[in-house]
């Protein structure tokens, strides 16, 4: 590889954005570390990288973002090897289901601990890097859920909302040194984080909230079956990362907009009554 050529980091890559993230950003030429927590969860990323014909310019690497010394010898190698990285994709992260009084106070942690803590320490780990050079790009997969908190997710919620304010200071500081912090609020896709977050819904049998949590699924359930190809956001990645000057946030998916505008333009009143009347 030439020492020109571009390197983008990529957490998270096993499924989902992470994965078609990283096939696009190899389409696009950049060498990609596409890097995940289980080894054996690598085969249908280079399965796709294969039958694109990009498999070249993709590397895999073990990296739980919750391990410090993980984080410092994956981007030490990556230095040491290429000496850049152009595009950090901080994609890694999970669903926490459950109402807030059934969810225990370990699952909040473990949530904080990969959604915010982790993409934080892999931030840091990347950053001397691209100030030296003087540019560079770093997209945070945020959510509409850290605009929005909706009943059910409040772990979910308060991880994204998180990542919400610590982008927009990143971006602030790293403006003056040419890199570029941008934040992507998806969304319902059809990725499997959300199947993840069912299989592990926290709802004791005795619950308060049990059937008010089995309405709430219904609605996620229908949104995820209804959602777009996660395609979208993966090229909408490839296409930021070429824009001199890209935006701060790109709310992605079907109704986003929409739904940020009426969010910030209807009484808090209103709204409260709307998602109400959706879980009765």
């Amino acid at each position: 590889m030439s020492r020109e050529q571009k390197v983008a980091l990529v957490t998270g890559a096993s499924s989902g954005f992470g994965l078609l993230t990283s096939v696009a950003l190899a389409h696009k030429g950049f060498r990609v570390m596409a890097t995940l927590r289980n080894p054996a969860s690598s085969e249908p990323l280079m399965e796709r990288a294969r039958r694109d014909g990009v498999e070249g310019r993709i590397e895999t690497a073990v990296l739980d973002v919750t391990e410090p010394a993980a984080i410092e010898a994956v981007i030490g190698d990556v230095r040491s090897r290429y000496g850049r990285i152009d595009v950090l994709v901080n994609n890694a992260g999970f669903a926490v289901g459950g109402f807030i009084e059934d969810v225990p106070m370990e699952a909040f942690r473990r949530q904080l601990e990969t959604n915010v803590f982790g993409l934080m320490a892999v931030t840091k780990a990347v950053l001397p890097m691209m100030r030296e050079r003087g540019g560079g790009c770093i997209i945070n997969i945020g959510s509409m859920s850290g605009r929005f908190a909706f009943p059910g997710y409040g772990a979910y919620a308060v991880s994204k909302f998180a990542v919400e304010g610590f982008s927009e200071s990143l971006r602030l500081e790293m403006k003056p040194f040419g890199v570029h912090v941008v934040l992507l609020e998806p969304g319902a896709y059809r990725t499997a984080i959300w199947q993840k977050g069912f299989d592990t819904i926290h709802a004791p049998e005795a619950s308060a909230y049990r059937s008010l949590l089995e309405r709430t699924l219904r609605i996620t359930r229908k949104s995820a079956e209804n959602a777009p190809d996660p395609q979208e956001v993966a090229d909408r990645i490839v296409q930021i990362v070429g824009l001199r000057k890209p935006r701060f946030r790109y709310p992605l998916g079907k109704g986003s907009s929409l739904a940020l505008f009426t969010r910030a333009v209807v009484p808090w009143a209103w709204y409260e009554r709307f998602v109400g009347r959706m879980i009765k």
